[in-house]
């Protein structure tokens, strides 16, 4: 198919839909953060703002669009609302096109998650816990979670495995 931009446009949306990922021959730049940044992302992305790396703040991340939902956990007590971005928002924020995340905490865990998952189980990068900024000593700034209780198949050790606290980095592989 030849691609001019009238049906470049129709083939990217259609190519979305089916779960791929055109890429432009061009990176496009994301505004620079203006307060220091939490978050870190690298790898098979198309939009940047600092050389090869995509970088937020708290700000940045919050005007992407905040959504929430509570969940047990097995590190709370009872159940906890997180309120956060959407990670599948995210990965087409940066023009991510690979597979896979490579997640990295402040403490240097790291732990590998599917693309695939974020849209699959609607996966938060949560900034808030209960209404308050995590803290780093209580898991913040950044927590990757999944909503365990809206489908049994999440309460299993290979999800909780995927959720990471204290989130820096991640790398789209």
């Amino acid at each position: 198919m030849l691609f001019t931009k009238r049906n470049l446009g129709l083939y990217t949306a259609k190519a979305a839909l089916a779960g791929v990922v055109a890429r432009p021959a061009t990176a496009a730049v994301l505004a620079a953060p203006t307060q220091k940044p939490i978050l870190t992302i690298s790898g098979k992305i198309n939009v940047r703002n600092k050389g090869e790396t995509a970088q937020f703040d708290r700000a940045m991340l919050e005007s992407l669009g905040m959504t929430s939902f509570e969940t047990t956990t097995p590190w709370y007590q009872g159940t906890a609302r997180f309120d956060g971005v959407r990670m599948d928002r995210l990965m087409e924020t940066v023009g991510a096109f690979g597979e896979r995340v490579l997640a990295y905490a402040l403490n240097d865990y790291s732990t590998e998650l599917p693309i695939s998952d974020f849209r699959k189980y609607n996966v938060l990068l949560a900034l808030k816990r209960d209404g308050a900024y995590m803290p780093v000593r209580d898991k913040g700034p950044l927590f990757i979670i999944y909503p365990f209780d809206s489908d049994p198949e999440l309460k299993h050790q290979r999800f909780y495995s995927r959720s990471a606290w204290q989130l820096a980095r991640l790398t789209v592989s």
